[in-house]
């Protein structure tokens, strides 16, 4: 893959990056601080706390996207970005706009979806 391009992918990374750790830190300052005082009755303080628990899944998905995420960084770092993990062939540019993350060209990830299935 060429120097620009990876330049590209890693520019795009980091700001997916940086976006993820900015709503983490919002959801610990704003999201996650509750009055008590300020709920009426129970059932506004249910919904909150489902709220709440909806938020931290959502940010427990975020943390494992933003562990892709570095991984991706520390293989454009090593010069191996972009390379099937499975098979050694590059993965496809539209692909990886798609999902920056990835570690599988198309027909690796098919492959293994199809397993997948298989087992469900």
């Amino acid at each position: 893959m060429k120097k620009k391009e990876l330049e590209k992918f890693r520019t795009l990374l980091e700001t997916q990056k940086s976006d993820l750790v900015e709503k983490a830190r919002r959801t610990l300052e704003q999201d996650m601080a509750v009055d008590v005082a300020e709920l009426p009755d129970d059932m506004d303080f249910a919904t909150t706390q489902s709220d709440q628990g909806m938020t931290l899944r959502l940010r427990g998905r975020e943390k494992t996207l933003l562990k892709k995420i570095e991984e991706a960084l520390k293989r454009i770092d090593a010069g191996e970005f972009g390379i099937c993990e499975e098979c050694g062939d590059d993965i496809g540019t539209k692909r990886l706009e798609a999902r920056p993350v990835t570690t599988l060209c198309i027909q690796c990830k098919s492959e293994q979806e199809r397993r997948e299935k298989l087992y469900v």
